[in-house]
C-alpha cells in the first residue's frame, strides 16, 4: 500500500495553485494520473521520486520515504522512472545502459528479450529508433525490480502502431515484475488499455477517481454528428454487444449488432455517425 498526504504551492496554468493530494494506492495497481497542462501532474511523479521537495507524508508498506523528520534521497526510494526524452546515456551501448543500474545480467538478457531488443543490445542510443529508445528506457527503469514504477507520458512521441504495440510490452512487465505503476498520460486509449484506476487532477486536486471506463466515458446528446476513432474493446452484455470507442479525448459506448462485430477488429480506426437517436459504427477502409 502506498499512502500520500502532501501539499505544495506550485504555478500552474491560471496561476498560484496549492497541489494537495491524499490518497491511498493498493500495491500492484496501474494508476493513470489525467488532467490539463499545468494541473500538478508530472509535479506529483517527481515529488514521488524525491526530486521535488514537499511537505506531508509518503509511506510505501511499512517504509517511510517521508514525513516531518526523513527525506529518503531519489536512489533510495526503490523507483523506477521512465522520462517522457528517454534520458538514456549516449556514450553507453544498449546493454550498458541497463547494467550501469544494476550489473545482472541475466535481468538485462531477460528485460531485452521480452523487449525484442537482444539484436540491440551492442548499439549505442543514437542508431536507435524513437520506440527502440523508449523500450531501452522502459528495461532500465525495471533493472532494479522497483515497487514503484513511474512514467512521464512515456509513449507520446510515438506513432499510433508502435504505442500498441510498447503499450503491450508495459503490461506484460508490469504484470510479470508486480510492481506498482504510475503513469501520466492524455490518451484516453492508452489509459483504457493499462490502467485499472484513473486520477483526474484539476488545479492540484483530485476531482475524479475511478475505473477508466467510469471516468472516461461520456454519454453523447442527441444531435447528429460523424467521428473517427479508435475500437478499443466489444463486450457481450446480456443479449446485446457494446463497442467501446477513443474519440478525442472521450470514450463513447456505441450498442452494435452480432452481425456488425463479425466486421470489426479491436485496434480498428472507425466512423461513428448518428441521426437522431441512431448511433451506427463502420469500418473506415484505408
Amino acid at each position: 500500500m502506498i499512502k500520500i498526504n502532501i501539499n505544495k504551492k506550485l504555478h500552474g496554468s491560471n496561476g498560484e495553485m496549492d497541489l494537495n493530494i491524499d490518497i491511498e494506492i493498493k500495491d500492484n495497481d496501474f494508476v493513470a494520473l489525467a488532467g490539463e497542462s499545468g494541473s500538478g501532474k508530472t509535479t506529483l511523479l517527481r515529488i514521488l521520486a524525491g526530486l521535488e521537495e514537499v511537505k506531508g507524508t509518503i509511506k510505501i508498506g511499512d517504509k517511510i520515504w517521508l514525513n516531518d523528520k526523513i527525506n529518503l534521497p531519489p536512489q533510495k526510494r526503490e523507483i523506477g522512472f521512465v522520462f517522457q526524452d528517454y534520458a538514456l546515456f549516449p556514450n553507453m551501448s544498449v546493454e550498458e545502459n541497463l547494467l550501469f543500474v544494476n550489473k545482472d545480467k541475466k535481468m538485462a538478457n531477460h528485460l531485452l528479450n521480452i523487449t525484442e531488443l537482444t539484436k540491440l543490445k551492442k548499439r549505442l542510443p543514437n542508431t536507435l529508433s524513437g520506440g527502440q529508445k523508449q523500450r531501452v528506457s522502459l528495461c532500465r527503469a525495471l533493472m532494479n525490480k522497483p515497487k514503484l514504477l513511474l512514467m512521464d507520458e512515456p509513449l507520446s512521441a510515438l506513432d499510433p502502431s508502435m504505442r500498441t504495440k510498447l503499450q503491450n510490452e508495459i503490461l506484460t512487465l508490469h504484470k510479470e515484475f508486480g510492481t506498482t505503476t504510475i503513469m501520466v498520460s492524455h490518451d484516453p486509449s492508452e489509459i483504457y488499455r493499462l490502467s485499472n484506476r484513473v486520477l483526474v487532477l484539476n488545479q492540484g486536486k483530485i476531482i475524479n477517481d475511478g475505473k477508466p471506463k467510469d471516468v472516461l466515458l461520456r454519454t453523447t446528446g442527441s444531435q447528429k454528428f460523424s467521428f473517427e476513432g479508435e475500437l478499443l474493446d466489444i463486450k457481450k452484455v446480456d443479449v446485446i454487444y457494446i463497442a467501446i470507442i477513443s474519440i478525442g479525448q472521450q470514450l463513447v459506448e456505441i450498442v452494435v449488432t452480432a452481425e456488425e462485430t463479425k466486421n470489426l477488429t479491436i485496434g480498428d480506426i472507425v466512423n461513428v455517425s448518428t441521426k437522431a437517436f441512431n448511433p451506427t459504427i463502420t469500418y473506415k477502409k484505408n
